[in-house]
């Protein structure tokens, strides 16, 4: 009973560190974003969302980020963003979801980031930290931390000739933890697995211990 015991605690201890294992991540992805429709009602900011799809480490996947960014620029903004012709807006608020080929779904909250504003090339550059927040699926006990970077160029503007509609791509990278890895379609797997060969170990435990019979070469047991 010893031996099945530490079968089964050796198995237990390979399925948590499957679970603990600390993956890199990059992925690349391209998309749109403009104004969402969900209003985070900050003070001073106007709400936007990314809308992208990309593939990398994890998989295929879709991911809408919704955001608050400030209305006005930042008095300091970061030395990456500190030219004559830059111009830096804060998000301050917001929180997205990644959705895999699986059906898995990761969600992530803003943690800090903003926007830089190329004045002469028309274009901004987009640099966010977003704290893994768990998820479904695979991703049911995830933690980490990704780092969100993007370009995105102005494709139509309002009646004000203020761009409102965005081409965006761009790279995430990261590390994320707490991933299923073996989960597949069945989220049971693992624990069928060990209960399958705990099963398999105790039979033959018992069958190691059942007293052998002498057989007669008719068949019949002898004594």
């Amino acid at each position: 009973m010893k031996h099945i015991a530490s079968m089964t605690l050796m198995l237990t201890l390979g399925v948590a560190a499957v679970y603990a294992q600390e993956k890199p991540v990059k992925m690349t992805f391209s998309g749109n974003g403009a104004a969402s429709p969900i209003n985070l009602n900050q003070p001073n900011t106007n709400t936007a969302e990314e809308n992208v799809a990309g593939n990398g480490t994890l998989g295929r996947f879709t991911f809408r980020n919704v955001t608050a960014i400030a209305t006005s620029p930042s008095p300091q903004p970061p030395s990456t963003c500190s030219g004559p012709n830059q111009v830096y807006f804060p998000r301050v608020a917001g929180a997205g979801i990644f959705r895999f080929q699986d059906g898995s779904l990761l969600k992530v909250n803003l943690t800090q980031g903003g926007d830089c504003i190329d004045l002469v090339h028309v274009d901004g550059h987009c640099t966010l930290t977003l704290q893994i927040m768990g998820g479904t699926g695979r991703f049911k006990d995830a933690s980490g931390v990704l780092t969100y970077t993007e370009t995105a160029l102005p494709v139509l503007a309002d009646a004000s000739d203020n761009p409102i509609f965005f081409a965006e791509t761009g790279k995430i990278t990261g590390a994320v933890s707490g991933i299923n890895e073996e989960q597949g379609q069945d989220e049971g797997q693992w624990v069928q697995s060990l209960l399958v060969v705990t099963l398999l170990i105790t039979a033959a435990d018992a069958a190691r211990r059942q007293p052998h019979r002498l057989t007669r070469c008719d068949g019949s047991g002898g004594g």
